[in-house]
């Protein structure tokens, strides 16, 4: 939809001289403020009023949304993050900023000069917030990363659609690339295949591993999403690489949400009915997650625990996710250096910036004015 001239923003005066830079956003879900009704009913607002998530018309949805859910769900959810909160706050937002400090000092470290920050596609920072902020410090190139690793519209696409919303109010917005998914990338699946066998060497090989991913409505596998073959995808290519047999692994999907039909097997009902085929040692493993949140450290961690326990299981163990570890730093790192190729990285050399001055006097010779 076209925007109404009046509304694209004031850019600041264009200048020869200001030396542009390379950045890039990492985007991850989100989470609310506290574990609070309160807070927890506003975060909810906003993620379930996502037409890419909730795939219902708005005049059907809008009053059970506002009437009945955001009415009973937010003390529930409430009391289940109060259950993993820290004293830094919510787990996704601290494994989140401390993986952009560490991710930060990484590329420091390789001589790598970028700009990079962090937003969240619901809660704060925004995506806007945080394009802003990259743009104040001359970023014109900018690579929008969400840490989704498998892809789905109601997820990467989602991120998109807000980078974008925000991109077409700008007089002067940066160049644009954006990383659709790496389920099949060779950094994140030998990164989570290390992972689990550094988690191994710890703790004895289970019966079972299983790949635990989030659902989704099994009519968006029917609409053309990709994200079930991409679940499968990853998890096929990490067992092969720890070389795990056919019969030591597999995957469910968990989280799901309402009454419709969604991504099968479900992750609670696989889970019940282990115990009696014989396993007894479960661990489980949830590759859609870079970072640990609610739906890997109480759903899975503890709930599914339980479940696998009361069903007469012996042995559970949840696999963190990579979250800030020197793996998780790997990870990233080197998908930003394939993903950023053909675009400036290295430090700016006094030879540059005296290029970029003369630059300037050549362009006011002819009549520039900035």
């Amino acid at each position: 939809m076209p925007v109404a001239a009046n509304l694209i923003a004031r850019e600041p005066d264009f200048s020869h001289e200001n030396p542009e830079k390379t950045g890039v956003l990492l985007v991850n879900l989100g989470t609310p403020e506290q574990p609070s009704a309160p807070s927890l009913r506003k975060y909810l607002k906003e993620f379930l009023s996502d037409p890419r998530v909730v795939e219902i018309p708005t005049a059907v949805w809008w009053p059970i949304l506002n009437f009945i859910i955001l009415t009973i769900r937010p003390k529930k959810s409430a009391e289940k993050y109060a259950s993993i909160w820290t004293h830094e706050g919510s787990p996704l937002r601290v494994h989140s900023e401390n993986l952009l400090a560490n991710l930060k000092q990484n590329l420091e470290d390789q001589n790598i000069n970028i700009e990079i920050s962090l937003a969240m596609r619901y809660g704060n920072p925004s995506i806007a917030d945080s394009i802003d902020s990259l743009r104040k410090k001359n970023v014109n190139k900018l690579l929008i990363l969400p840490l989704y690793p498998q892809y789905s519209a109601s997820t990467s696409a989602t991120v998109f659609d807000k980078v974008f919303e925000k991109l077409i109010k700008l007089r002067n917005p940066p160049a644009i690339r954006t990383v659709k998914s790496f389920h099949d990338d060779e950094n994140y699946i030998t990164g989570i295949s290390n992972q689990i066998l550094q988690f191994w060497e710890k703790t004895p090989k289970p019966d079972l591993l299983l790949f635990s991913f989030h659902g989704i409505p099994v009519r968006s596998l029917y609409k053309g999403d990709p994200y079930h073959c991409h679940c499968l995808k990853t998890a096929r290519l990490i067992a092969e690489n720890i070389g795990l047999h056919d019969n030591e692994w597999k995957v469910s999907f968990q989280s799901r949400f309402g009454k419709a039909e969604w991504l099968k097997p479900y992750t609670t009902q696989i889970i019940q009915n282990l115990p009696k085929k014989g396993i007894r040692n479960l661990h489980v493993i949830c590759p859609g997650f870079v970072s640990d949140c609610l739906e890997t450290l109480e759903e899975i961690a503890m709930e599914a625990k339980e479940d696998f326990i009361d069903a007469g299981g012996s042995k559970f163990s949840y696999i963190p996710c990579v979250n800030e570890s020197l793996l998780g730093v790997k990870i990233m790192t080197n998908i930003l250096i394939k993903e950023l190729k053909g675009w400036p990285t290295e430090p700016w050399t006094k030879e540059i910036l005296d290029m970029k001055k003369n630059q300037k006097e050549l362009a006011l010779k002819k009549g520039a004015v900035n």
